[in-house]
């Protein structure tokens, strides 16, 4: 898919950057105030990169200048995949710390699919609601029927109303948007925050771009070497470990629901799981919803990504045992964006289409249930609503294709960071992705939740810090302590 010449770039100025070796030219991105000292713009880039005099799509980005003596920009994205770049940005207080935001314009951009940048749509608010909340632990053929009839319908959903755009999607695509964007904001090389999926899309445009990066941190790495459903059981493991962590902790605190030991404690949970099932939990909201065993396993793990939100998960579980399922449905709502007025953004739509498009995925229902059977025994809360999950994909109209191998030869020095309990991306999977990139670095961090920069540990701050403004490269290696 390296297609870059140099008489493709003469011919189009927006790829002019692109190319290793030609001269860069800046294109100018028309800015305009867009409230709280942001900026805003629209990129236009071509719909497939292959053909790029063809069809464009644009690209929405937002840009909150530097505060003090500029170095270049930032470009940052929060994961997902199908996560708000922009409204990452402007969270830019809680993203990046003081000293970064003095010498870099912030840049957060919606990738392409996702948010407002030419988003892709699948469902109805409905039928979301309703795909959601599926029962992903089936207990008998009809109820496997159900998943399989409900994740054709979500895949034929997205063919009817975002099928010239489901091939055009993926990481490779978003990546080659990313250096468009790059050039546009004048620089010559990137400077770059990814976390979660983020640190894929960083590694693929270090794997395409290696003498376009200047510093990318990598927070909270994806494995890019795994298969999907392989990637899928590793994930379900890292929940159970951070499941584990939070009833240790729970076990310390006055209105924690369980009196333990945790094994004791998650057979309590299993039950109130089994429970909501076939009686599904009241909803106080006003929505409603039944609160049945899948929004209730999704309200469960959603305050498992940060350690932050372990008292709220604590009230919750007790009202759950209680029968009351409402403070795990919000919590759900939080990780799907549901919005309260029970309209959806596009998070769980292209979180689905950039994920199928990414990895080549089996094709028989049946390598799923034998994935989640599998699962079930290394992750018995979580394996099988993982697994499941991405059953569409066995449906997708458009083939996905897995990256064997990222380890962008030429780059500079990569840092990758990973917290040795993250629930949603294991800690091994940044000694992975650390190990394959031909420069990467590791850092470590003994901590809870999901992703290290800017959660409490002022070892891993400074670390970030002063290679993405003094390009001071730490120790592969080195581990930041667990905080108190």
């Amino acid at each position: 898919m390296r297609f870059r010449t140099a008489a493709l770039c003469a011919a189009v100025v927006l790829l002019a950057s692109a190319c290793t070796g030609t001269t860069e030219k800046k294109s100018a991105l028309d800015w305009s105030d867009c409230g709280d000292g942001f900026e805003c713009a629209k990129l236009a880039v071509p719909l497939d990169h292959q053909k790029p005099t063809g069809e464009k799509i644009e690209i929405s980005v937002i840009r909150l200048p530097a505060s003090g003596e500029k170095i270049g920009s930032i470009l940052v994205n929060p994961g997902g995949p199908g996560a708000s770049g922009i409204q990452y940005a402007r969270g830019a207080d809680s993203a990046l710390s003081k000293a970064v935001r003095e010498r870099f314009d912030v840049v957060g951009f919606d990738p392409r699919g996702v948010g407002d940048s030419t988003p892709v749509r699948c469902l109805s608010s409905g039928d979301l609601d309703t795909y959601v909340g599926l029962d992903s632990t089936p207990d008998s053929p009809d109820e496997v029927t159900v998943l399989e009839e409900s994740s054709r319908r979500f895949a034929s959903g997205c063919q009817a109303r975002s099928g010239d755009l489901l091939a055009h999607v993926g990481t490779a695509d978003a990546a080659r948007d990313m250096d468009l964007l790059r050039a546009a904001v004048g620089d010559s090389r990137l400077t770059y925050l990814g976390k979660s999926y983020g640190t894929q899309l960083g590694a693929v445009y270090a794997d395409l771009f290696p003498d376009h990066v200047r510093a990318l941190v990598l927070d909270g790495a994806v494995d890019p070497s795994l298969p999907p459903l392989e990637l899928n059981a590793a994930q379900a493991r890292g929940f159970e470990v951070a499941l584990d962590a939070f009833l240790e902790d729970c076990f310390t605190a006055q209105d924690c629901p369980f009196e333990g030991p945790v094994a004791l404690a998650r057979a309590e949970i299993t039950s109130l799981l089994r429970r909501a099932d076939t009686t599904p939990l009241s909803n106080a909201m006003g929505d409603g919803r039944p609160v049945g065993e899948g929004w209730t396993a999704l309200g469960l793990l959603t305050p498992l990504y940060d350690r932050q939100a372990w008292p709220i998960l604590r009230q919750a579980l007790g009202q759950a045992l209680k029968g009351d399922g409402t403070t795990l449905l919000r919590m759900a709502d939080l990780l799907v964006d549901r919005r309260e007025d029970g309209g959806y953004t596009n998070q769980t739509e292209a979180n689905m289409a950039i994920n199928c498009i990414d990895a080549n995925y089996p094709r028989d229902p049946e390598d799923f249930a034998a994935a989640a059977q599998k699962s079930v025994k290394e992750a018995p809360m979580f394996g099988s609503y993982v697994m499941w999950g991405s059953l569409p994909c066995a449906y997708w109209p458009v083939k996905g294709e897995s990256k064997e191998k990222i380890d962008a030869p030429g780059a500079p020095p990569i840092m990758v960071v990973g917290t040795e309990r993250d629930p949603a991306t294991p800690y091994e999977w940044s000694e992975a992705l650390a190990s394959q990139l031909s420069s990467g670095v590791l850092v470590g961090f003994d901590g809870d939740g999901h992703t290290a920069y800017l959660t409490g540990s002022a070892c891993v701050d400074r670390l970030v810090d002063d290679y993405l403004i003094d390009l001071a490269v730490p120790k592969d290696g080195t581990s930041c302590p667990k905080i108190g």
